[in-house]
């Protein structure tokens, strides 16, 4: 798991920056750059839920069809910034 985005579940090697990165500047080993930049979260306030619609919805925008941006979000809640949520 430790090549996916722990957020979205995007793979890193698919970030165009290659991950977010830290408040010290270094990049997340962890978080995509769409999901983390600057030690926080881009949608800290989003639940797991709100969080997946958000997902699917961009999925479909880029030309995925809604059952493949389901499936592909649909292990979001198991991903290590969800897990205590």
């Amino acid at each position: 798991m430790a090549n996916i985005c722990q957020s979205c579940g995007m793979p890193l090697t698919k970030d165009p920056e290659g991950g977010g990165r830290e408040a010290d500047g270094s990049k997340s080993t962890r978080f995509c750059s769409i999901c983390y930049d600057d030690g926080a979260f881009r949608h800290p306030d989003a639940t797991v839920q709100e969080f997946q619609h958000h997902c699917v919805e961009a999925l479909m925008r880029s030309g995925m069809p809604r059952i493949m941006a389901w499936i592909f979000t649909r292990g979001i809640p198991r991903l290590e910034r969800w897990k205590n949520a």
